[in-house]
């Protein structure tokens, strides 16, 4: 089963934490949310998804970024365990 882990974060930093994830590779899906919980953007992360595929995504990350303030990235992980985890980090 996946994980969720969940990262509230400025606009300022998404484009650059968005990056991260999507280099750890372990990420099967991305979900940023506004302040008010709308969903603003979802996208999958999957392995054959990389280099000049993601920048079209990145561009629309960035463009998100700059009218988001306060957000939510929502992360979906592969995992092993049955249950999923739920953790709110402050950036």
């Amino acid at each position: 089963m996946a994980t969720k882990e969940s990262f509230s974060i400025n606009g300022e930093s998404i484009v650059k934490k968005v990056k991260e994830l999507i280099n750890e590779g372990s990420v099967t899906k991305i979900t940023i949310t506004n302040h008010d919980g709308k969903e603003m953007m979802s996208f999958p992360v999957t392995y054959g998804l990389v280099g000049l595929l993601m920048a079209p995504v990145l561009a629309a990350v960035g463009a998100a970024a700059a009218l988001l303030t306060e957000c939510t990235i929502t992360v979906e992980r592969k995992g092993d365990t049955p249950e999923e985890k739920e953790e709110i980090t402050k950036f």
